[in-house]
């Protein structure tokens, strides 16, 4: 346990580096502007395109951990859906959002650094993927529950919209690049190899920080009872539906069942705030959806890096 604390306290202790600077410093959100653009557009995509130009071509077609991972995200968000629609008699906007912070997990900020620290150089791939493919799920998921809301959007240009916004997200591109790279044996060698290393090393820090900021920035003002349903959902129940779907779907690399645990594990991502923004509904309690989450995290990430690390927590459930 010990260990385990010494791996993963510095991430938590960027985020709250991040928490104290964004309390403590007089300056908006909107400094943050070219840091998240460091962030998403360069360090993030240079270290997702790293990892995945370096794996086996075999690896990277994992269709069955594929599905089996984007199928439990699939399934928290609908039981989600479901609790929130009946709680809120059927306000389907709201309840997307409430099913969204349940099953969509910070695995593009907190992600990569946290599995890699604690899980090594293995658990890159199973990281990119899900990435991509949760992400995907998500950005086809929102818009199309919020037009069966009522929000006034076409079917064609909602599919233009959700195409556009999956593949043209910097993460997708990186992980398509990296792919391709892997496919045609290519790697960036010499000074451009030196390059995108110090990019990708400023990834997870950067990330972090930027972070924390937010979260200060957006302080709680109540807190909603939606938040004794969502909280467990994405900090326990998600990890849980992961680790038996896997199971029943086939034996898969110990590393990749628990790289997929640790990112169903990861709190709300800050993505979930934006979208309540962008839709105009439920944005101030998703703001504490993502800051309680993240908070109470630091125990059940904790947690559960050392159950799957120690083999208290195997990595095959039905295993004989």
């Amino acid at each position: 346990m010990i260990e385990i604390v010494g791996l993963i306290s510095p991430f938590f202790g960027l985020i709250a580096l991040g928490f104290a600077a964004g309390r403590l410093a007089p300056h908006p959100i909107g400094g943050l502007a070219w840091l998240n653009v460091l962030v998403i557009y360069i360090a993030l995509p240079a270290l997702l395109f790293e990892l995945v130009s370096q794996t086996p071509v075999d690896k990277l077609a994992s269709v069955g951990f594929i599905t089996a991972t984007t199928l439990s995200t699939f399934i928290v968000f609908a039981a989600g859906m479901g609790i929130a629609l009946f709680r809120s008699g059927g306000d389907v906007r709201s309840a997307t959002i409430q099913a969204l912070g349940g099953a969509y997990g910070n695995i593009g900020f907190m992600g990569p650094g946290i599995a890699l620290a604690t899980l090594g150089p293995a658990a890159g791939v199973p990281v990119a993927l899900i990435f991509c493919f949760d992400n995907a799920l998500h950005f086809v998921m929102a818009p199309l529950m919020m037009a069966l809301g009522g929000e006034r959007l076409a079917f064609l240009p909602m599919i233009r919209q959700v195409l556009f916004r999956i593949f043209t997200h910097p993460f997708i591109i990186a992980t398509i690049v990296g792919a391709a790279a892997a496919v045609a044996g290519v790697h960036p060698t010499g000074p451009l190899e030196t390059f995108l290393s110090l990019l990708a090393s400023a990834a997870a820090p950067c990330a972090l920080f930027a972070m924390g900021v937010t979260l200060a920035l957006r302080p709680v003002k109540r807190i909603p009872p939606e938040l004794f349903t969502i909280v467990p959902m994405k900090l326990l129940l998600h990890p849980l539906v992961v680790w038996l779907v896997l199971g029943l779907a086939g034996r898969f690399d110990p590393v990749w069942v628990k790289a997929a645990m640790l990112l169903a594990s990861l709190p709300t991502a800050t993505n979930v705030f934006v979208i309540a923004q962008q839709y105009e509904v439920w944005v101030e309690r998703a703001s504490t959806v993502v800051l309680v989450t993240t908070v109470l995290s630091v125990v059940t990430v904790t947690l559960l890096l050392y159950g799957i690390t120690s083999g208290l927590v195997p990595a095959h459930p039905f295993a004989d």
